[in-house]
This record gives C-alpha cells, structure tokens and sequence, in this order.
C-alpha cells in the first residue's frame, strides 16, 4: 500500500503562504526541502510502513490461529501506522511511499499540474524499493524469524490480479481526487482508513503499493507474497494506477464558466 500521499508543508490556505502560490499535488514537496532529505524520508518511512505490515502479521499469527483476528490485526495496525508515518513525513517528502504514486503525480506534472519531476521520481523509486526490503528485514529480525526467506505464499490468481487493479485504482482516486479539490488536509486520516477498508474488501487484502510487494516477498510470514506472484501484483498496480487516474479526469472535471458554456 500508497502509498501516498500528504499535503504540503505550506499548503495554499496556510495562513503564511503568499497569495497566488499555486495548489499544491497530490504529496506535493516543499521546494526548499532538498532531495537527500525527501530521499531519506521516503526510505525510512517505506521501511517502516512494511514492517508495520510484516511485524503486525508475525505478531498476529503468534497470538491467534483465526485467521480472520489475523487479518483485523494486521489491518489495524497498518491504518494506525500509515497514518502516523504521512503526518510525520509529509511535510518533507509528500509521504508517497509508493512508485505509483510518485509515477502518477509525476505524470501529472508533466501535463502541467505540481508534482514531482523524472529525476526526483528516479530517486523516490529506488528509495522506496529499498526502504521496503529492508523493513521487511528489520520485522523478520525482531521477531527472530530467518532475515530473508523468500515468502511461499502463492497470490498469482486472477481474482487476486482484479483485486489489486481495484486496491490501486481506488487509492490513486483518493489521493488526487482530494489534491483537485483542495483538501489534501484529510489525507492522513483518509488514505489510512482507504487501506484499512480495502484490506477487507478486495480479494489480494490490497498492496497497492510495487515497492511493498516486493519487500514483501522477502519474508515467508503472514504477509508474504512469492516471488513468482510479484510481477502480476505489479502489473496489476500499474493497470489500477492508469484506472485511477483516467476516473480522477473524468469525475474532477474542471468547472466550465459561462463563456466558455456559450462558446460551446
């Protein structure tokens, strides 16, 4: 999971943002922040998201066989950290978490709207991809499972695939849904409980997230997934960013003036 996904550190409405600065993008980066800092934040707070995923799964398992107890579990825990993580990170880095975030707000951007730009997006990626391999290794260390242990959870069905094309399409909705109408204030609060709704109600207990699943298959405990899985999980993210992002088009349109409705 974006995932991504926090308003800016000066955001328009800010009592000390100069008028006429533009709206910030979805996770939009203060500009004075500098990039081996939003680097830092976007390993570190990748990182700590999949262990929160991992640990809570491995603690879970240890302390019920329901797996149903499991899952409320493993799913609370994530809303609560994920939470916490964009608060505290989104000022420095957008809080995206996530390459289909960072690869969405940076095709945003190039149409014209903030976001970040090819060479931030190519160090946010590999940042990501890091910070989740490694939180998938710190939680297998502190529960004192094997560090890496590629997961044997198979997650290749196609019911699975679907659900990660609707996961992801859903979050992209939300996260720039929320940018085009100026309350990206909520995203703390509302991509955390998106994931934690969607951990029930899509079939793959929604990724979302390419770095994450592939930090995930680092690890053979509640929260794995194969390796051979990983580049179906993957592909179906991307489908379900393009998804969101052509909704996101068609649902915030923007508002048409009377001119423009008479011209037409």
């Amino acid at each position: 999971m974006s995932a991504t996904e926090a308003a800016s550190a000066r955001p328009a409405d800010s009592p000390t943002a100069p008028a006429g600065d533009p709206q910030p993008a979805p996770g939009a980066t203060p500009p004075r922040t500098p990039l081996v800092a939003r680097a830092a934040a976007e390993l570190v707070g990748t990182a700590a998201l999949v262990a929160v995923v991992v640990g809570s799964g491995i603690q879970a398992t240890g302390l019920t066989r329901d797996v149903g107890l499991q899952l409320l579990a493993n799913s609370l825990a994530t809303v609560f950290g994920l939470g916490v993580l964009i608060v505290l990170l989104g000022p420095v880095s957008g809080a995206h978490f996530n390459p289909v975030v960072t690869l969405a707000e940076w095709w945003t951007a190039r149409r014209g709207d903030g976001g970040v730009t090819a060479r931030e997006a190519a160090v946010y990626v590999p940042a990501q991809t890091v910070g989740a391999i490694a939180g998938a290794i710190l939680a297998d260390a502190m529960f004192g499972e094997p560090l890496v242990e590629w997961s044997t959870h198979e997650r290749s069905a196609g019911n699975l695939l679907l659900g990660e094309v609707v996961a992801t399409a859903g979050l992209i909705l939300l996260i720039f849904g929320l940018a085009r109408t100026e309350r990206l204030r909520f995203a703390p609060v509302a991509v955390a409980s998106y994931i934690g709704a969607a951990y029930w109600f899509t079939s793959s207990t929604s990724f979302a997230n390419p770095a994450v699943t592939v930090g995930r298959a680092f690890t053979d405990t509640f929260a794995g997934i194969a390796p051979a899985s990983v580049p179906g999980f993957i592909g179906a993210q991307l489908a379900g960013a393009v998804v969101g992002l052509a909704l996101v088009s068609l649902i915030f349109m923007p508002a048409r003036t009377a001119e423009t409705q008479s011209a037409a």
